[in-house]
């Protein structure tokens, strides 16, 4: 008898987190993501809004995030 795996969720989300923002003569040279905002009226982009508190949960349960840089 074969065992059936629940189906998988996916569900994305945004919401407003605070950006740095580097701008050398006119041009952006790097931005800085600072991610450990708590998530705050989050918008689903793709997926079923039932899911979301869920999503929010897990993206938001207090583990130490790294800011992410772009740039050069």
């Amino acid at each position: 008898m074969s065992q059936s795996s629940p189906a998988r969720r996916r569900v994305v989300f945004q919401y407003l987190v605070p950006v740095h923002v580097e701008v050398q003569d006119g041009l952006v040279g790097r931005f800085t993501v600072i991610d450990e905002t708590p998530v705050r009226n989050p918008i689903v982009v793709e997926g079923d809004p039932a899911d979301l508190d869920d999503a929010v949960r897990a993206a938001d349960d207090g583990q130490p995030w790294p800011s992410w840089q772009f740039g050069y």
